[in-house]
């Protein structure tokens, strides 16, 4: 007899048949010798006796069951067919819905009494018989209401086989439910009018009398024109207003400082896009078939959906060995039986190495796989969404998540949505610098415009101030407006390597502070003084450190390092963005003082290490897809970055613009001096050695004063900018053609 081969996968194992019992029942003499025992049984008895009692027996059962008596044979049909098949276990595995099956055939059951025909043994009971009637006795007796009760069986049975299709037929039926109201409300809106209210706008600081106010004031009066001052007289420019949209009307809230906190209003609203429940099953059944024509068994038992990709998380299987015992019968026939010997866990591993095979099978251009997902005993399969959210700044502003870290932490940012659609917010002051890089265009600048746009939103100058550095001279220029600012946006090189300097000093100042009323870091000295007297946080911008370091890598590398290293207790915090994440410009000592990094979409793993230490980043999407590494956390997480328009910073620019208090005077960076020059630190022993070989060879660089004096290449570079800084302001001062800081 040849044997059987084992196949993957669980399978039904060949169950023992009565071998005796088939053969008796297939036996012609067997079915003979019943038909001649009823035969002599049908002649021993009286047959008016015989049909008065089946007529009897025959009406009983009609009007005890009814048309039901159709159930009730499907029912015990089934029930032989499974103790003929010895599956009894079935009963116990399957408990769940052999209880639904019960509770609709019982709703069926009663459902059939509703019809009472006006003749025959059913008309009082109906068609249900005597059970049917019982059956709708019962919802009438608690509810009143037959119709409720039998419905209500049908859903509890429905719940015990499939409660997932009954959760998701309940929120589908809710979503269509809460738009039909949503949409009668905004009508009934829209047609109901709206009274015109002067509302004035937003309006700053009074200005001293005899002075011209800083921005003109909105005056709404019917037909009057609105009052303008002239264009001299208008030092901030006016408010932007979007085509086809009314101005919004603000009531900005004043704080003990004096200052207005910009309304909620002016950020735009988020669009929201939903996903068809429909596609997203395809997807997760795709995902299950795909893995097992691989041999991999896994099922999907949990679905994240994200404004950008859907994270499926898969549950790995189980791999079966089976052996074969042969076993001999009465009649001395070997048969073959394959028993389960053991089982083991699908690796990882193989569900990872099919990547791309699902992005094939998913029509994907490529999906991450995360392995296991962080807290749960799943591996996550991400997949881009066939449409795109756009996560809106307002809305994970006023999420609970942003509102709960903000009562804590002045420095709360809103970084974006997970792959599961929570929102994910930062704690600056915790991470305490953040490292974005990323291709051009993939959104390292929008992400830079959210992060200062929620500053903004909550704080004043007096609690945080602005630094801001932008080689490329057009992301950052339109926050010049801004009273936040320590200075205009710098955008020469010259003057952002002047404004680290500045940095540096400005945090041994601070520190010269804190030893004096024997404070630890910024909140112990903040602690119980009056507002005039904080001291407010200063938060570096720089939008390209690849420009800067191509203009003198030493100094701002050593600048960078020292302010990232210490600068965290005095309230100075870093956020530097580079579109190139390379070696040469992400040094070993920078990556190392930045905990926090984010990484937008860039074109190679290689790049994907130098930021994140780890692959993955080269398979983002871009537009807002980012991995957000955090200071805590051992594996990136995905997020969809929030995003602020043009229009919306516009109009917050205009509402701190108007504020902008006169007689503040902007700090200087051409005035500050060299490292070696700064207060409290000695010059260099070698420097007037270095100043001899300048004025030998008229220009020494610091290779060349690496080898004169026999020191280190950090010592060299520094003596050699200190040459040049003498040099520039030597030739200054002798021509008198000096300009003036812009």
């Amino acid at each position: 007899m040849p044997k059987k081969r084992a196949k993957k996968g669980r399978e039904k194992q060949p169950r023992r048949q009565s071998g005796r019992l088939v053969r008796i029942i297939g036996d012609p003499a067997f079915w003979i010798a019943v038909v001649l025992v009823a035969l002599a049984v049908a002649v021993g008895l009286d047959r008016a006796k015989v049909v008065e009692w089946m007529e009897l027996t025959w009406n009983r059962a009609v009007v005890l069951f009814g048309w039901g008596m159709v159930i009730a044979a499907l029912v015990l049909l089934v029930v032989a067919g499974v103790f003929w098949r010895r599956n009894a276990g079935v009963f116990i595995r399957r408990w769940n819905r052999w209880l639904g099956a019960a509770a609709i055939l019982a709703a069926i059951w009663g459902g059939l009494s509703f019809y009472r025909p006006l003749t025959g043994p059913l008309g009082f009971v109906g068609l249900g018989g005597s059970i049917g009637y019982s059956i709708l006795s019962v919802g009438a007796g608690i509810m009143g209401l037959e119709l409720l009760w039998l419905a209500g069986l049908v859903l509890i049975g429905a719940i015990f086989i499939s409660p997932d299709a009954v959760y998701r037929g309940f929120k589908w039926l809710g979503v269509r439910v809460w738009r039909g109201i949503r949409a009668l409300w905004r009508r009934a809106r829209r047609v109901r009018p709206r009274p015109a209210v002067a509302v004035p706008a937003v309006v700053g600081p009074q200005p001293p009398e005899g002075e011209v106010a800083a921005a003109p004031t909105a005056a709404v009066s019917a037909g009057r024109p609105e009052e303008r001052p002239p264009a001299a007289e208008r030092t901030v420019r006016e408010k932007p207003e979007e085509k086809g949209k009314a101005p919004e009307r603000y009531r900005p809230t004043l704080t003990v400082g004096g200052w207005q906190l910009p309304p909620m209003d002016i950020l735009d609203k988020a669009t929201e896009t939903e996903l068809s429940q429909a596609d997203i099953e395809k997807r997760a059944k795709v995902i299950e078939e795909a893995l097992a024509s691989y041999g991999v068994e896994v099922k999907v038992v949990e679905k994240n959906i994200g404004p950008t990709v859907t994270q499926f998380g898969v549950e790995p299987g189980w791999d079966y060995k089976y052996k074969e015992i042969k076993e001999k019968d009465r009649d001395g026939r070997v048969t073959v039986k394959m028993v389960e010997a053991g089982r083991t866990r699908v690796k990882v591993d193989r569900i990872t190495g099919l990547a791309n095979d699902l992005a094939l099978a998913l029509a994907a251009p490529s999906i991450r796989i995360e392995a296991p997902i962080p807290g749960k005993s799943l591996v996550g399969i991400e997949v881009p969404n066939t449409t795109f959210g756009t996560v809106a700044l307002r809305g994970a502003i006023e999420s609970a998540p942003f509102q709960k870290l903000k009562a804590k932490s002045k420095l709360a940012v809103a970084l974006g949505r997970g792959s599961g659609g929570e929102v994910v917010v930062g704690d600056l002051a915790r991470m305490p610098h953040l490292l974005i890089a990323g291709a051009t265009g993939s959104g390292k600048t929008a992400c830079l415009n959210s992060i200062i746009a929620c500053l903004l939103m909550h704080n004043t100058p007096d609690d945080v101030r602005f630094v801001m550095l932008d080689p490329k001279r057009v992301e950052l220029v339109a926050y010049n407006a801004l009273p936040h600012l320590v200075a205009p946006v710098v955008v020469e090189p010259d003057r952002a390597v002047a404004a680290l300097r500045w940095l540096v000093l400005e945090m041994d100042r601070r520190y010269r502070q804190f030893a004096e009323v024997g404070a630890r870091n910024i909140e112990g000295y903040n602690r119980d003084r009056p507002t005039a007297e904080l001291m407010p946080y200063l938060v570096l911008v720089i939008d390209e450190l690849a420009d800067l370091m191509m203009h003198a890598m030493d100094e701002v590398e050593h600048s960078l390092v020292r302010l990232a290293q210490l600068a965290r207790a005095t309230g100075i915090h870093l956020i530097v963005a580079t579109q190139r994440p390379s070696v040469d410009v992400i040094t070993g000592l920078i990556k190392a003082n930045f905990p926090t990094r984010i990484s937008f979409a860039v074109t190679s793993q290689v790049d994907s290490r130098t930021i994140l230490d780890t692959v993955g980043a080269e398979k983002l999407l871009g537009r807002g897809d980012m991995l957000y590494m955090p200071t805590d956390a051992a594996k990136p997480k995905r997020l969809q970055g929030s995003y602020v328009g043009e229009a919306e910073i516009d109009r917050l620019v205009y509402f701190w613009g108007n504020q902008k208090r006169p007689g503040t005077v902007p700090v200087i960076f051409d005035d500050v001096k060299p490292q070696a020059a700064e207060a409290g630190i000695p010059d260099d022993p070698l420097l007037d050695q270095a100043r001899e070989l300048c004025d030998k060879h008229g220009q020494v660089s610091a290779s060349y004063l690496q080898r004169k004096l026999a020191i280190g290449y950090p010592r060299a570079a520094r003596i050699a900018e200190i040459l040049r800084e003498e040099k520039r302001r030597e030739e200054g001062e002798g021509g008198g053609d000096e300009q003036s800081p812009s």
